[in-house]
């Protein structure tokens, strides 16, 4: 009779996780991979992929005052709001739907294999940092190594293949092959260093113990419980950072002041560590400041750490990591977006 119950099990088991597989593919196929193929082709012959949220038609930014910030949260969840949701499906789902075991023994030993596996499988996924947070956290709770769930985090954003297209048929191949070899050396270093920081034992006993007993509730029913959990401890305080980012975007992003010189690299670099964009949204940015007199090095600086993380999932990724491993994250996003800025003006001519 034992041996039954554990086979019925068993067979739940495989059948939710088929369930979450198809889920999550058709989210991804409706929310990113079909939007982003039209996208391309649109870019391909326009070499642009529109204007900016950030911006006015004129190309200027609105001047500090609440109801242009509200305007700019309303615009960006307009843009974000369906990868949000399916983010939240997919962090509330590891929790809720794969076995502790299957996380534990692919993604739990620390080392370079589980970093480059954390990289390798956000590919397909295509979301920003934002949207990306959410399945971050679900598989920290998992206990997934640290690095593998940094390089996950990272990669989303900075190696999205559609978004490399992109940047190449607007911007360039070379700006093209900047972000892509000093993304992926970005994403590496950083999600090894933030695995070697000593952890800190508050966290470590957030991480839910393997082998969670099932027969209690029924995996539906646990996985709303996650998705709730998840979605009321996350998205107000998003708005709020959202928010007040609407009303400082003036003040990050001079556009009309900006030109070249190591002091624009930091300040770009700065801005782009704190600021929030959808999936690509650095590339109209780019595109914007550059025509109105962008210097190479501060661009480089800003597209290598736009996308990368923002204030909002710094934040938000408290839930599983300690500040100081979030400030060491952050400060070594900054610190690669002013090296990326110091390397390009040293090979100014190649951007020519």
């Amino acid at each position: 009779m034992m041996e039954d119950k554990n086979h019925t099990k068993s067979y739940s088991s495989i059948l939710w996780m088929g369930i979450f597989a198809v889920l999550i593919v058709v989210g991804l196929y409706y929310v990113k991979w079909m939007p982003y193929f039209e996208k391309i082709f649109f870019a391909k012959n326009n070499h642009t992929i529109g204007t900016s949220f950030l911006f006015g038609q004129s190309g200027v930014i609105p001047h500090a005052s609440i109801s242009s910030a509200f305007q700019y949260v309303f615009n960006y969840v307009k843009s974000i709001w369906q990868a949000l949701i399916l983010g939240l499906i997919a962090g509330s789902g590891i929790k809720a739907v794969i076995p502790d075991r299957l996380v534990i023994d692919k993604l739990q030993k620390p080392g370079l294999k589980n970093i480059l596996l954390g990289s390798v499988f956000s590919l397909p996924c295509m979301m920003c940092t934002c949207c990306s947070t959410p399945v971050a956290i679900g598989m920290r709770q998992k206990r997934a190594s640290v690095g593998s769930v940094v390089s996950w985090w990272l990669a989303n954003p900075v190696l999205n293949p559609a978004t490399l297209v992109l940047i190449g048929f607007v911007l360039g191949w070379k700006w093209l092959f900047f972000r892509l070899i000093l993304g992926s050396l970005m994403v590496v270093s950083v999600a090894f260093m933030a695995e070697k920081w000593p952890p800190s034992k508050k966290y470590t006993a957030r991480i839910s113990l393997p082998y969670e007993d099932r027969s209690e509730t029924g995996i539906l029913a646990k996985w709303w419980h996650e998705f709730k959990t998840l979605a009321l401890g996350l998205i107000p305080e998003y708005l709020v950072i959202v928010l007040l980012l609407g009303i400082s975007r003036s003040w990050l992003f001079p556009v009309q002041s900006v030109h070249d010189g190591i002091f624009w690299i930091v300040m770009m670099a700065l801005a782009g560590t704190i600021f929030v964009v959808p999936t690509a949204g650095e590339i109209p940015i780019l595109q914007t400041m550059l025509s109105f007199g962008l210097g190479v090095g501060p661009a480089v600086a800003l597209l290598l750490t736009l996308p990368a993380v923002s204030l909002p999932s710094l934040v938000m990724m408290r839930k599983v990591f300690s500040l100081r491993l979030r400030l060491l994250i952050a400060g070594s996003i900054l610190l690669a977006g002013i090296i990326a800025g110091l390397i390009a003006s040293v090979f100014l001519g190649f951007f020519s």
